[in-house]
Order: structure tokens, then sequence, then C-alpha cells
């Protein structure tokens, strides 16, 4: 990137940037996005960087505050609970619509992802399995042959990308998490629409035991908006 100005493209390439590095943690939630600093690490000027985070504002990413600037937006428990819920509705949708529709060629990449996760769990490589899993997930939207659906469950999954992560840290949750991929490709290669839509959902929720290990896996984090309120 240079300090020409950005066209389209490219601008949307700046904006996925900035939201991989909030997604990945090099930005906390809470974090002031300061204008002047992110300009000199992604060698462009100020005004890309507004148009930036004007459009992570758009998406929810980032929460713009007026005379204050931008911050990584924090979301708070019962939102991000929420959002699982959701994410879990739209996934159930995509499993449902994918055992009709699913190619064999589609099959044989999510098993194809399925194995690296396997290979991630026996190498004990988390980040590793997390990029991994976010392609199952990714190709498990694509097969439902709805792309509308698609890239809806695609924007919610990016913005609890971070909570995701943090869900695989939960003890034991790798393996139970790759045992239930495996449940839902064979209801997938089944064609069985019902059962791949509550394997899913059930692989997606936050609940039962899994609920309280995940409360105390986010219990460091902060939530709401009380720290940038008490900041103003």
């Amino acid at each position: 990137m240079n300090e020409k100005p950005l066209k389209q493209s490219r601008a949307a390439l700046l904006r996925d940037a900035i939201e991989e590095d909030i997604v990945t943690g090099i930005y906390k939630p809470g974090e002031r996005l300061d204008e002047t600093t992110l300009a000199a690490r992604y060698q462009v000027s100020r005004t890309p960087i507004r148009e930036a985070l004007k459009q992570l504002s758009a998406t929810g990413v980032v929460k713009i505050l007026p005379h204050r600037g931008a911050f990584v937006h924090e979301i708070s428990l019962p939102e991000m609970i929420g959002m699982f819920e959701v994410m879990a509705e739209l996934e159930g949708m995509c499993a449902r619509l994918a055992a009709r529709r699913i190619s064999t060629r589609q099959l044989g990449e999510m098993a194809t992802a399925q194995e690296e996760c396997m290979a991630a769990l026996r190498n004990g490589k988390a980040d590793d399995y997390y990029y991994a899993n976010e392609r199952f997930h990714l190709l498990l939207y694509a097969a439902s042959g709805n792309s509308f659906l698609a890239a809806t469950a695609t924007t919610l999954h990016k913005r609890l990308k971070p909570y995701r992560r943090l869900q695989l840290r939960v003890p034991g949750r790798l393996e139970r998490s790759a045992a239930e991929h495996d449940d839902v490709i064979a209801a997938l290669r089944a064609r069985d629409s019902a059962k791949a839509e509550e394997l899913i959902e059930k692989h997606v929720l936050i609940q039962g035991d899994m609920f309280s290990d995940f409360l105390s896996a986010v219990s460091s984090l902060p939530f709401g908006d009380e720290k940038m309120a008490a900041e103003a």
C-alpha cells in the first residue's frame, strides 16, 4: 500500500487487514484505533484509514464515538450469547440445505478440511485447528447453494471470530469439535437434512456444561460499553 488514493478494491483490502488484526487479537476489545498509528502500520495516509474505519463501523466491528475516535467494539455478554444463537440457526439452515444440495466435490473439500482439523489436533496446534475449522464452516455455508444465506452466515461468523477462538480454548473442546465434524459430514453424506441441521446447531451453540466452561474462558475479557463510558 502507498500514499496514493485507494481504489475501492484496495480500500476493501485495507478494511479487511484492520479487521483481521482485530479478530486475531492485535487490537483488543475497547482499544482506541488511532488513525496516525494505523496509517503508519499499513503505510497509507489517514484518509483511507478513516474510510476503512467507517466501513468497519457499519458492520459493527468498530464503534466510532463523536470527538473521541474509533474503538474496537465491545459487545455485552448477553449480546454475544444472542449472536451465537443466531449463528446456530443460520448454520442449521445451511446444513439443512447442504444435505440436499452438496456436491461430491464439496463433500470432498469438507472432508479435507476435517482431515486438517484432525492433523492439527494430533499435533497439538490449536491455531492450525482454528483455521481449518473456519474452512470447514465456510465450506458448509457455500454448500447450502444459497449465496445470500452463505454471505449472511459469513458476516456473522466474522463478528464472532474472537469468541469462537476462545470457545476452542475450553479444555476438551477441540476433541469434541472434531468428533462433531465427523457426525455432520456423515449426515451430509446420508442426505439427512434434519440430522445435519440438529448436529450443526448443537455444535455452534454455547450450552450446558460448555456454557459455564466458556464463561470461565472469557472471564478476563471486558464486556459491554462500561469501560468506554467510564473514560468519557
